[in-house]
């Protein structure tokens, strides 16, 4: 708290001066801050300066938490995989669907950081080519009211669903639905025909004769 009202100076009066000096020092900084904390909560308990909160909240982003956003959890544990079977010299080549189903339902307190470490631990127990996780440990880690979470399947669909309103419906071409997801584009008319996806069917005759 001792330390706010200075930030809030140098901030406000783009001033400040060194420990011992008395010299005035001029500055022109742009402030970029994050948190996990609730700042506003904090500075309606007096726990936060409120004009420092303030300021601060010029342009603020919320970037959801993992559990809100299951559909970088696939992406997200095949880059950690390919990252630490590199580098353990490892070649693990497949994740079972219900490893990832487990994985997708688990709501990752602990976000991205917790999911780096849980697969970086699993990579090291992984023997083979088959990647190892400890269903166990993340059905006894979640809660009963997650027990209606999405499936594999509602979460690889959600992700194909908004990769595709991110291009406009574009499935081919260099930056189409296709490329970003890292599939050819059969397979990915395959994978939305099988997931129900045909709202988005009119894009495809257009694609193709591109």
């Amino acid at each position: 708290m001792e330390l706010q009202p200075k930030l809030l100076r140098v901030l406000q009066e783009q001033e400040f001066e060194r420990l011992g000096s008395t010299r005035t020092i001029r500055v022109d900084v742009r402030l970029i801050a994050a948190t996990n904390r609730d700042l506003a909560q904090m500075a309606a308990e007096k726990q936060f300066r409120e004009d420092l909160y303030f300021r601060l909240n010029v342009f603020p982003i919320r970037i959801p938490p993992l559990r809100e956003r299951a559909g970088d959890i696939p992406p997200l544990v095949r880059h950690y995989v390919d990252t630490y079977a590199q580098r353990m010299n490892k070649r693990i080549e497949t994740i079972t669907e219900a490893a990832m189903a487990a994985l997708c339902r688990y709501t990752w307190p602990g976000n991205v950081r917790e999911l780096q470490n849980f697969i970086e631990r699993a990579v090291i127990l992984t023997p083979d080519s088959d990647l190892k996780i400890q269903i166990r440990e993340l059905q006894d880690s979640i809660p009963i009211a997650s027990t209606t979470a999405n499936t594999l399947e509602d979460v690889e669909r959600e992700h194909i669903l908004q990769t595709l309103r991110e291009t406009n419906g574009v499935i081919g071409g260099r930056h189409g639905a296709a490329a970003r997801l890292g599939l050819k584009r059969t397979t990915l008319l395959s994978k939305m025909e099988r997931l129900g996806i045909s709202h988005y069917r009119k894009y495809t005759s257009l694609v193709q004769k591109q």
